[in-house]
């Protein structure tokens, strides 16, 4: 892919960052110009980003806020620290479900939070992407806690988006389907679980990273000027059925 950005000069601050979806939004802010502080649990996949880290279990909201509170007015935020933990709707437990919660809901709040509030006491018109999921627009099995979890994000960035336009914040979510990242590419290598989720997308196949970072990137850019408080679907059609 030849799409290009210019992020030079801009502070960006990527959760979710060790792996998958969060390394490549950072790998490829990284290659467009923008200073990144990437937060993550793995320090050692950190370390090789070539950026500034901050390594920390972001369910752990006073460790959370205290890094938060050290790091300079950012212009832009990714959301994407993000789990799943998989039960039946007969079966949910309560650990299970305020996990899942508390790190794709709760945390991605807090973190904008503290953003929000540097980037308005700097006078920053800044952006800020919360990664969702195609799980808050439909129901999967065995998803309920996750669903919940994203459909939570989505109305979370509209509150924001709400909140904080009048400060020149512009604040979208993204909601992607199946991403090949190394973890989904075996958890999907079943042809019985894979072969009917692709027959469920129009375009017929998952995700790679990068096709979801590059969106990411244009909502954190100029090009988005006047975008704000959207959920787009990152899905090759699935979400159209």
């Amino acid at each position: 892919m030849t799409t290009t950005f210019d992020f030079t000069h801009h502070r960006i601050l990527v959760t979710g960052a060790s792996s998958g979806i969060g390394r490549e939004i950072a790998l490829q802010l990284i290659k467009s110009g923008a200073e990144v502080f990437a937060l993550g649990r793995d320090a050692q996949a950190l370390s090789q980003l070539g950026c500034q880290t901050l390594c920390l279990d972001i369910a752990d909201s006073i460790t959370l806020d205290s890094a938060l509170q050290a790091l300079p007015p950012l212009h832009g935020l990714v959301n994407c620290a993000g789990i799943s933990r998989l039960e039946p709707a007969t079966a949910i437990s309560a650990a299970a479900f305020d996990q899942v919660m508390n790190v794709n809901a709760r945390a991605a709040a807090q973190v904008a939070s503290r953003v929000a509030a540097k980037m308005i006491e700097a006078k920053l018109a800044g952006s800020i992407v919360n990664v969702s999921s195609q799980a808050s627009l439909v129901a999967l099995d065995d998803h309920l806690g996750y669903c919940a979890s994203k459909a939570a994000l989505d109305a979370i960035t509209r509150v924001q988006c709400a909140e904080w336009g009048r400060y020149g914040i512009r604040v979208n979510s993204v909601n992607p389907t199946v991403t090949l990242t190394p973890m989904a590419t075996m958890a999907w290598s079943d042809p019985a679980k894979r072969d009917p989720a692709l027959a469920a997308i129009p375009l017929g196949r998952f995700a790679e990273t990068v096709e979801v970072a590059l969106p990411v990137l244009f909502l954190l850019s100029s090009a988005a000027s006047m975008i704000s408080g959207v959920s787009l679907p990152i899905d090759g059609g699935y979400t159209s059925r």
